[in-house]
């Protein structure tokens, strides 16, 4: 069986965590969703979808389903051990073992967090505006740790020269934090290109995490290996996953 290309997250976390992030390779999907599509609500036929899905869980030998969710652009977090069904969420924590958070995403910027003892995880999808409206903030507060006890990992997204927004997001992050102003460039098209991995980081710092790892990917750029909703419309989903192995 083809190997996923999983992206193992470079960060210095607990050995009882595991955490990785799936490309677009390994799956069965056909055109234009090859191949590797865990996206069921893209319009890719569900048979596919499931197939994939069951060989991301026997090749990277997940210890249960992922909790997955109907991601909304919010800044709902669940506890991924009480969920039932799909529910409308952003975010998933657990402090439970063999429990697995995922996020899907497509440029969206998705973050892997655990505190330094192993003993809760959390995925949180942030496109601009989760991150903007806080689904940051709202995931570290539910992890109820020290910041400077977290790691964070963040995860495929699209590039800070290839993002491209209006006016209007690059003023509403300023009127949040001035200092928002350094992560946005003039675009050639008279529009601004934003540098989400950035803006996460200077959210995080504002909340006292430091120990920030991962956040150098374009997934705009590289057609190759991740799906971009950007890019193409009508594409997969990618998948990045974290939970707590029992010792």
């Amino acid at each position: 069986m083809v190997d996923l290309g999983w992206i193992v997250p470079d960060w210095p976390a607990p050995a009882s965590v595991r955490a990785g992030a799936t490309t677009r390779h390994g799956g069965v999907s056909l055109p234009p969703y090859e191949s590797l599509n865990l996206g069921d609500h893209v319009g890719d036929v569900p048979e596919t979808v499931a197939e994939n899905r069951r060989r991301l869980r026997e090749l990277r030998h997940l210890p249960s389903e992922p909790v997955w969710l109907k991601q909304v652009h919010g800044i709902a977090v669940v506890d991924a051990v009480a969920v039932r069904g799909v529910p409308e969420a952003d975010a998933s924590v657990t402090t439970h073992s063999n429990v697995v958070c995922v996020v899907m995403t497509a440029d969206c910027l998705p973050l892997l967090l655990c505190n330094r003892q192993g003993t809760v995880v959390a995925a949180a999808h942030a496109g601009w505006r989760g991150l903007l409206d806080g689904v940051i903030e709202a995931t570290v507060l539910r992890m109820d740790v020290a910041a400077d006890d977290l790691l964070v990992w963040l995860g495929p997204a699209i590039g800070p020269a290839a993002f491209e927004v209006g006016d209007e997001v690059r003023d509403a992050f300023i009127a949040h934090d001035a200092q928002a102003a350094s992560t946005f460039s003039p675009s050639p098209k008279g529009r601004w290109l934003a540098d989400i991995y950035q803006l996460a980081r200077q959210r995080l710092k504002r909340l006292g995490v430091t120990a920030i790892y991962g956040g150098h990917w374009c997934t705009y750029s590289d057609a190759e290996r991740f799906y971009s909703y950007r890019r193409d419309n009508v594409t997969g989903r990618m998948a990045s996953l974290i939970w707590m192995a029992e010792d």
